[in-house]
């Protein structure tokens, strides 16, 4: 409990107020919700309010009572307010997920409907960053899309192996698990055995344009890989401005800020200049000697903005399209546009062997792009 820093007391507070308002809770889901509380970031506004909900909420039907509890306990406060804890922790709300209660002021708790509160981005808020490119962003506005990225859940994508497994029910037949379970019962047939093709996790590399023309972006971009990476151990990351660096290792850190740090450090032609062929050509070499990146999806995060030679991009864009499984090229300067037509000489270079090209200029355009690579596996 000593990791809560003087936050104990309010988070038991919190609970009495909800048991006065009608829910059943003792002092061990107190307890246990202070403990919960402890093992995250007490300062997000976010984590206290799921940690309160997975251990104080027993019914569907209390939710809405909990969440109407909750603003006035965390968020209706009064700017005379003495207390600093939930001013730390109001302030937090805006930075990710606030609660969105379109009427308060109607009876008791009790009496308000399910459909009436609910819990979600608040529209003036997240709703504009989502939307908002980041070149565009302030710096506490980055932050804040930092932040919401940070809860990024990007789902590994998947392919079927020539190997294959039980199944219960399926199109084809086990043919040889059946014959051996008809020898074991002396020739008696039993049920019918069925089997499916084996799902594979498929590698996912990310290569990504740390040059000063990528300046607005390349970090928000960087922290989208490091949620990749956090959720699949098949994920590798690679910076490149005027040469190529692999910082996966780096990536492999619990705590955002310290993987970013250390990348920072690995990358040492940050905001400099920009050779796209011949970073490509080292990758692809690289992948000819350790198998890296064959069968791969290649992630591409790049204005296409080049000062190498357009022959050895050529090259390299030829030789990574046979490689890889498949050449998604990501670049901000796309937008919203729906008939992208590329205007800078890398991008015209190397449209040829892209497959995808996807904008990651805002936060919804990442959130496609998490979407569409769960499925292209």
């Amino acid at each position: 409990m000593s990791s809560l820093s003087g936050f104990d007391e309010l988070l038991v507070g919190f609970g009495q107020t909800l048991r006065q308002a009608g829910l059943s809770i003792g002092s061990d889901d107190i307890l246990t919700f202070c403990s919960g509380v402890s093992h995250l970031d007490i300062t997000d506004l976010m984590n206290v309010y799921w940690a309160g909900r997975a251990t104080l909420v027993r019914r569907n039907d209390h939710v809405p009572i909990y969440n109407v509890i909750f603003q006035q306990y965390f968020l209706d406060i009064h700017e005379t307010a003495v207390d600093e804890r939930k001013r730390t922790l109001r302030a937090s709300s805006t930075a990710g997920a606030t609660l969105e209660i379109p009427n308060t002021e109607q009876g008791l708790p009790g009496e308000i409907s399910p459909d009436e509160v609910k819990l979600g981005y608040l529209a003036s808020t997240s709703e504009v960053h989502r939307l908002k490119a980041f070149a565009d962003c302030s710096e506490e506005e980055i932050r804040r899309v930092r932040k919401l990225i940070s809860r990024f859940r990007v789902t590994p994508p998947q392919r079927r192996t020539h190997r294959s497994t039980r199944s219960k029910k399926a199109a084809r037949l086990d043919l040889r698990r059946m014959v051996r379970e008809t020898m074991r019962n002396l020739g008696e047939p039993r049920a019918l055995a069925f089997k499916k093709r084996k799902l594979k996790l498929r590698p996912l590399v990310f290569i990504l344009d740390v040059s000063g023309s990528m300046a607005d972006y390349s970090r928000n971009l960087l922290q989208f890989a490091y949620c990749a990476r956090r959720a699949n151990a098949k994920v590798d990351v690679f910076c490149f401005g005027t040469r190529l660096t692999r910082i996966t290792r780096s990536l492999d850190r619990r705590n955002a800020d310290e993987a970013m740090r250390l990348a920072g450090e690995a990358v040492l032609d940050w905001d400099g200049g920009t050779r796209i062929g011949d970073s490509l050509r080292q990758f692809t070499r690289e992948s000819r000697r350790s198998r890296l990146g064959r069968g791969a999806i290649v992630v591409i995060c790049s204005d296409g903005l080049d000062r190498g030679e357009p022959a050895a991009l050529s090259d390299s864009m030829e030789s990574l399209s046979r490689i890889a499984h498949r050449v998604i090229w990501v670049n901000p300067h796309k937008g919203d546009a729906v008939d992208f037509v590329p205007s800078s000489i890398g991008m015209i270079v190397a449209d040829p062997y892209i497959d995808e090209v996807h904008s990651g200029h805002n936060l919804a355009s990442l959130e496609r792009l998490a979407d569409r690579l769960a499925k292209v596996g």
